[in-house]
């Protein structure tokens, strides 16, 4: 990749932190925030940026696992659920 598309996908992924943050998710981004790097962060390298997507990119990953949705066997009933909720079709079930 060239590092502006490392960028983008950095910047993709931050946002994705972020939205995490936002929803109250108690994730650790300890070891992501140690790099003192953020997408904004054009000078850097792009060996650097690299080295944050995979930092940031475990991290999400380790969020995503500890979350209830995130099971194998609920992840086809949660992408229907957030289907219908984007064309404003969803009925609560609760």
């Amino acid at each position: 990749m060239h590092k502006d598309e490392l960028i983008q996908l950095h910047t993709l992924m931050a946002q994705i932190r972020r939205h995490f943050e936002h929803m109250g998710m108690d994730t650790s981004f300890t070891e992501y925030d140690s790099l003192s790097i953020s997408p904004l962060h054009v000078h850097r390298s792009k060996a650097e940026h690299k080295h944050a997507i995979f930092v940031l990119g475990n991290d999400i990953a380790a969020a995503l696992s500890e979350d209830d949705t995130s099971g194998i066997g609920r992840t086809s009933e949660r992408m229907h659920e957030l289907a219908m909720k984007a064309s404003g079709q969803l009925v609560n079930t609760n």
